[in-house]
C-alpha cells in the first residue's frame, strides 16, 4: 500500500518576513522594513479586536435571550384569573424582544463564520506560525525558613543574630556608594536577612532620639535598600541573597519612576522614625514623671503636689509662709466637713504630719501649736 503524499497546502499563505525582501537601491530600506512590520502589527490588533468585539457581543445576546426565555416561563406558571390580560400583554411583548433576539443570534453566527473563514484566509507570520505551549523561569529558590516561630523565638533570633553581627550592621548602615554597599554585601551574605533590616530601623529611633538626624537619614537610606532586597526576593520567591546584585544592576540605571519610588519610601520611613522617636522620648518622660511622683507619694497614696494645687487659695498661702497661726486661723474660718477634707488630704499625701515635732520641738514651731491645729480633725476621720 503506498504510503499518502503530504498535503503541503497548508504552507502556501505563509507572509514572508518583513525584512526578506530586496528593495530598490532608492528605498531606505530599515524604514520600509519598519513600515512593514507595524503594518502587520496593526492589521493584526484590528482582528484581535473585531474577535473580542464578536465574542462580547454574541455573549450578550445569548444572554438576553436566556433572561427572555425565563420570564416567559415564570409568566406562563403565575396567570391567575384577575390579571389574565396584563400577562398576555407582557407575554406578547416578551414574545417580540426573543423574535427580534433570536434574529441577533443568527447574525451573530454568519459573523461568526465570517471571522473565521478571513482568519483562515489570513497569511501565517513570523509570529503566528508558532506559540509557546508552555515555559518555564528557573530562578534559586530561598532555604525554607521557619514561619510560625513564636514571639519569644523570634526575639530570641534576633539577639543571636545582633550579637554575632552587629559590627557588620553597623559598618554597612555607613556606606554612601552603592558600589560599596553591593560589594559588603556579597562579602557578606549573612546580613541580607530581616534581622538585620530591624537592627538598622531600630539604629535610625535610637539615633533620632539621640537628635543625630544626619547620621539618622544615613542609616534610613540603606535601611530601605535592604528592605528593597527583602521585598524582591519575596516577589520572586528567591533566596534574598540572590537577589543582592539584581537590586543594584536596577537601581544604578533605573528610569526617574523607580527612583521617585525609591525616594518616596526613604522620606516615608523617616518620617516614621520620628514619630516613633518622638513617641518614646514622650513615653520616657511619662515614666519619669511617674517615678518620681510615685517617689514623693505620701503615707495615704496621695500625690503631695496634686493636694496642694487642690487646696483653698487661705490655705495654700499659710503651707507656702509655713505659718501655723495663720494655718490655725484659716482652719477655724472653714466649714468644719471642708477642714476635715482638706486636712485628711494633707496628712495622707505628707504635707501636714501631725505631731510631728513631739520628741523635736522647734522655736517657730512648737509641739503643742501643731498638736492644736490637728485637733480641729477628730483623729477617726484622719487615719
Amino acid at each position: 500500500m503506498m504510503a499518502r503524499p503530504l498535503d503541503y497546502s497548508r504552507w502556501d499563505h505563509i507572509e514572508v518576513s518583513d525584512d526578506e525582501d530586496e528593495t530598490h537601491p532608492n528605498v531606505d530600506t530599515q524604514s520600509l522594513f519598519r513600515w512593514r512590520h507595524q503594518a502587520r502589527v496593526d492589521r493584526m490588533e484590528e482582528q484581535k479586536k473585531e474577535r473580542q468585539d464578536f465574542e462580547r457581543g454574541s455573549l450578550d445576546t445569548k444572554r438576553k435571550l436566556e433572561d427572555a426565555r425565563k420570564k416567559l416561563e415564570g409568566l406562563s406558571a403565575c396567570a391567575e384569573a384577575e390579571t389574565k390580560e396584563e400577562v398576555e400583554a407582557q407575554v406578547m411583548k416578551l414574545q417580540m424582544e426573543m423574535s427580534e433576539l433570536q434574529k441577533q443570534e443568527k447574525e451573530w453566527k454568519q459573523k461568526e463564520e465570517e471571522l473565521s473563514k478571513k482568519e483562515k484566509l489570513t497569511p501565517w507570520n513570523v509570529d503566528t506560525l508558532s506559540k509557546d505551549k508552555w515555559e518555564k523561569t528557573v530562578i534559586n529558590k530561598k532555604p525554607a525558613k521557619k514561619t510560625d516561630a513564636t514571639e519569644e523565638e523570634k526575639e530570641e533570633m534576633q539577639r543571636t543574630f545582633v550579637e554575632k553581627n552587629e559590627k557588620l550592621c553597623k559598618k554597612f548602615g555607613m556606606f554612601k556608594k552603592y558600589d560599596d554597599s553591593m560589594q559588603f554585601l556579597t562579602d557578606h551574605p549573612e546580613l541580607v536577612c530581616d534581622e538585620c533590616a530591624n537592627y538598622l530601623a531600630i539604629w535610625c529611633i535610637n539615633l533620632q532620639v539621640e537628635e543625630k538626624t544626619g547620621l539618622m537619614e544615613q542609616v534610613a537610606h540603606q535601611t530601605i535598600i535592604m528592605q528593597y532586597i527583602l521585598e524582591l526576593a519575596k516577589s520572586l520567591d528567591a533566596d534574598p541573597r540572590a537577589c543582592v546584585k539584581p537590586f543594584f544592576s536596577r537601581i544604578k540605571t533605573a528610569d526617574k519612576q523607580y527612583t521617585d519610588a525609591f525616594t518616596d519610601e526613604l522620606e516615608s520611613f523617616k518620617v516614621r522614625v520620628r514619630g516613633r522617636a518622638e513617641a518614646r522620648i514622650e513615653r520616657a518622660m511619662k515614666e519619669a514623671e511617674e517615678e518620681e511622683r510615685q517617689k514623693r507619694l505620701g503615707p495615704g497614696g496621695l500625690d503631695p503636689v496634686e493636694v496642694f494645687e487642690s487646696l483653698p487659695q487661705v490655705l495654700k498661702d499659710c503651707f507656702e509662709k509655713q505659718n501655723i497661726p495663720m494655718l490655725q486661723q484659716a482652719i477655724t474660718e472653714l466649714p468644719e466637713e471642708d477642714a476635715r477634707y482638706h486636712m485628711k488630704r494633707c496628712v495622707d499625701s505628707g504635707l501636714w504630719v501631725p505631731n510631728a515635732n513631739d520628741n523635736k520641738p522647734t522655736e517657730d514651731k512648737p509641739a503643742e501649736e501643731e498638736e492644736e491645729v490637728y485637733e480641729k480633725v477628730p483623729d477617726d476621720d484622719v487615719d
